[in-house]
């Protein structure tokens, strides 16, 4: 099978505040890797995480102690020949990313899902998967890398 025609799915989380979904589970369980942008608040979050796929995480404003210390504040991960920049505050972005040549930058914060194209490159919140703002449900985002090219879409997850 051709690179090209190969998907590679990537879960993006933010913002579980110390809970995990019950149906993250069934979201991610078709998932090459996830990637948390903070605000976790719990070591086992992650741990959870990592037994669904390999994981990749930034630390939040939330995040404290000795075992959020060891998370960077901002990340570059290479997947399927795609730069992608996690951070947890968009405000916070430090570079011009297209410039870098990155074609994905993830983030958090707002709890509120948002995808933006600033050229060729995407900026994508996936909104909270736990606590969701304005009445929204609680959500994750996915990213599919076929190639050079990126796509994503938004899944809600059930209440509670």
């Amino acid at each position: 099978m051709p690179a090209s025609s190969t998907i590679i799915r990537v879960g993006v989380i933010s913002d579980t505040h110390g809970s995990l979904n019950a149906g993250l589970t069934e979201v991610f369980k078709a998932v090459d890797r996830i990637i948390h942008t903070g605000d976790n608040e719990a070591p086992e979050i992650l741990d959870a995480l990592a037994r669904m796929a390999p994981l990749d995480a930034v630390r939040g404003n939330m995040d404290w102690g000795k075992w959020a210390a060891k998370l960077p504040q901002e990340d570059l991960i290479t997947i399927g020949g795609i730069s992608i920049y996690a951070l947890h505050d968009l405000a916070r972005l430090s570079l011009d990313p297209e410039a870098a040549g990155i074609r994905v930058v993830l983030s958090g914060h707002t709890h509120r899902p948002e995808a933006r194209w600033r050229g060729r490159c995407l900026f994508l919140n996936p909104g909270s998967a736990s606590l969701p703002r304005n009445g929204q449900a609680p959500s994750v985002a996915l990213l599919e890398i076929r190639g050079i090219n990126v796509g994503y879409r938004f899944i809600a997850l059930p209440e509670g």
